[in-house]
């Protein structure tokens, strides 16, 4: 499953290319992406986990790393694990106003193996404090360089390395 960010994630999106080219990859859907209240995302994370079942992992991109935290914090579901790609500072000033409920951040070790992956020169998120979060989350931490917001600003296409990442996080890991 992938989880967008804030406004979604558009056709040049990796997101989406995966969404078209990797079989049973499916979105999850928020009732506003561009006025993202927390609740709401965290809701819409539940029951597409619900429906989905254990054995989903979900490919999360920006605000919506933000979100699974909290949805980490809340549920008594299970996922085999996450793809935490460019996670935003909600906390950081100069956050989206329109974007409610996502501060403060949880710190706590996610309940399912998880990898964080920050770029250099992300705009919403510095590698420090990125490597902050996957530090307390017990997350594996990746530095993929000067990628911007990894996003389709970035012109990664399918980015190969994001799904090399989410193939290592599925098969070195035995399912919960």
């Amino acid at each position: 499953m992938t989880a967008p960010g804030l406004g979604s994630s558009g056709p040049l999106h990796w997101q989406t290319q995966w969404e078209q080219s990797i079989p049973g990859t499916q979105r999850i859907e928020q009732r506003s992406w561009d006025h993202p209240v927390c609740a709401d995302w965290v809701a819409a994370i539940e029951a597409a986990v619900a429906e989905a079942g254990p054995q989903v992992v979900i490919a999360a991109h920006s605000l919506a790393c933000i979100a699974m935290a909290h949805w980490a914090q809340q549920t008594r579901l299970h996922i085999t694990g996450a793809l935490l790609v460019a996670p935003a500072d909600a906390e950081r000033p100069g956050f989206p106003p329109e974007a409610t409920g996502f501060s403060p951040i949880p710190l706590q070790k996610l309940p399912f193996r998880s990898i964080v992956v920050a770029s250099t020169n992300d705009e919403y998120c510095s590698i420090t404090r990125a490597s902050f979060f996957a530090s307390h989350w017990d997350s594996r931490f990746v530095n993929a360089g000067p990628k911007g917001h990894i996003n389709a600003g970035s012109n990664l296409g399918e980015w190969l390395e994001g799904q090399r990442l989410l193939k290592e996080l599925v098969q070195n890991w035995p399912t919960l």
